[in-house]
C-alpha cells in the first residue's frame, strides 16, 4: 500500500482505478482516459495532485540560498504572488528535479515532484551549509488543478467572492492568498487554469463541489497526455541528473546573467555549451499507424541515432507523438524501430498543443 491523500476515499466512491505512482496510490482514469483528456482541453476538469511536495523556504538569506541553489534567478521575482519555472542542477548540471518557485511576503514556495521528494529534501539540506535559511515542509497541505479554458471562469463562480476576484486578477504565473488558500495561475496541462493549495482537511469538500458543480475528475493518464502534448518535461523520463537543461529544451529556464551569480551546475552547462551541445530535444509525429513509447530507437539518416523519451497517443490530434532525444544534427525526418520494424517519422518543435490550439 503507498501513501493516500486527503482524497483517496473520494477517488475510489467516484470509480478511479488507482495505481502506483511515485510511491502514492492515485487515479489513472475514472472510466475514459481519452474523453478525460478532451475535457481538459475543451472546458475543465479537476486534479488531485496533493501527493506533489510543497516547502517554504524562509530565513534572512532566503534569497541568497535560492540563486545559489536554482539555475533560474529569483531576483527575478520582485514582488509577491509572481512565480518562475527553474532547475535545481548538480555540480555536473545535470537536473535534479524541476519545480516552480513562488514568492510569498517574506520566504518562498517550492513545489516539487512527488517521485524526488527525498532526493530533493537531502540535495536542498546539503546545500544549506552556513546560509541562515529554514525548510519548511508542508504535509498538512493539499494540492488541487483545476485546467482547462473554462477553468477560471468556473471556479470564480464556486468560490467565495474574495477568492472569485483573486482568480479573476491573477495573470499567469502569479498567485496570492486568500485567507488559507494559496491560488496560482499555473499548471501542467498546456491549458489555462489554477492550481490551489489549500488545509487538508478542506480538500474533500472542495473537491466535492468541484465534482458536483459538473467540473470533471481526471486522473494521471490524461495529465500525461496534456503535458505531453504541451511538450512538458516529466521528471525520470524526459529529465533527470544526467541530462542539462541544454539538452532537454530547457535553456529558456536558465538566468546567465548577472555572470557573478555562480549558481551549482553553471560551470558544468558553460562548458557544454562552448563545446556545442551535442543533442537536444525534439519531437515525432508518427504519420502511419502505430504508437511510440519511451526507450525506442531514433534513427537519422546520416546523421546518428537518439532516444524517445515519451511517447503516446496524443487525443488532440488522433496521431502517436514523442519527445525524443537526438543529434544536434537532426533535420526533420527521423525513422523509429517499433517491433523490429523502422517506421518514418517527422521531426517537429517539441510542443503539439497549446491553449487548445494544434502548433504542427
Amino acid at each position: 500500500m503507498g501513501q493516500r491523500t486527503p482524497l483517496y476515499d473520494l477517488h475510489l466512491a467516484l470509480g478511479a482505478k488507482m495505481v502506483d505512482f511515485g510511491g502514492w496510490d492515485m487515479p489513472l482514469h475514472y472510466g475514459s482516459q481519452v474523453e478525460e483528456h478532451h475535457q481538459v482541453r475543451r472546458d475543465c476538469g479537476v486534479f488531485d495532485v496533493s501527493h506533489m511536495t510543497v516547502i517554504d523556504v524562509s530565513g534572512t538569506q532566503a534569497k541568497a540560498w535560492l540563486q545559489r541553489l536554482l539555475a533560474n534567478d529569483v531576483e527575478r521575482l520582485h514582488n509577491p504572488g509572481q512565480a518562475l519555472y527553474s532547475t535545481m542542477l548538480n555540480e555536473r548540471g545535470g537536473i535534479v528535479d524541476d519545480m516552480i518557485v513562488y514568492r510569498l511576503e517574506d520566504a518562498y514556495r517550492l513545489a516539487l515532484n512527488a517521485a524526488t521528494r527525498d532526493q530533493d529534501l537531502a540535495w536542498m539540506q546539503a546545500q544549506l551549509g552556513d546560509f541562515q535559511v529554514q525548510l519548511h515542509e508542508r504535509p498538512e497541505l493539499a494540492m488541487l488543478a483545476i485546467q482547462g479554458p473554462q477553468a477560471r471562469h468556473k471556479i470564480a463562480e464556486l468560490v467565495t467572492q474574495s477568492r472569485g476576484t483573486l482568480i479573476q486578477q491573477l495573470k499567469p504565473f502569479e498567485a496570492g492568498f486568500d485567507g488559507d488558500w494559496f491560488i496560482a495561475r499555473t499548471g501542467y496541462t498546456g491549458e489555462d487554469g489554477l492550481e490551489i493549495v489549500l488545509p487538508a482537511d478542506q480538500a474533500p469538500a472542495f473537491f466535492n463541489d468541484l465534482v458536483g458543480a459538473g467540473i470533471s475528475p481526471i486522473g494521471l493518464g490524461a495529465r500525461d497526455t496534456l503535458r505531453l502534448e504541451a511538450g512538458m518535461n516529466l521528471y525520470g523520463q524526459d529529465i533527470h541528473q544526467d541530462v542539462s537543461p541544454l539538452a532537454a529544451n530547457m535553456a529558456w529556464s536558465i538566468a546567465w546573467e548577472p555572470a557573478s551569480r555562480q549558481f551549482i551546475g553553471r560551470s558544468a552547462l558553460e562548458a557544454e555549451r562552448a563545446a556545442g551541445v551535442k543533442q537536444k530535444l525534439v519531437g515525432l509525429v508518427l504519420e502511419e499507424r502505430g504508437v511510440l513509447r519511451a526507450h525506442q530507437v531514433v534513427r537519422i539518416a546520416d546523421v546518428g541515432e537518439g532516444e524517445i523519451t515519451s511517447g503516446s497517443f496524443s487525443p488532440t490530434l488522433s496521431k502517436s507523438i514523442a519527445l525524443a532525444r537526438v543529434p544536434m544534427a537532426t533535420a526533420d525526418r527521423a525513422e523509429v524501430e517499433i517491433r523490429g520494424k523502422w517506421y518514418p517519422v517527422r521531426v517537429v518543435k517539441p510542443t503539439f498543443v497549446r491553449h487548445g490550439k494544434t502548433l504542427i
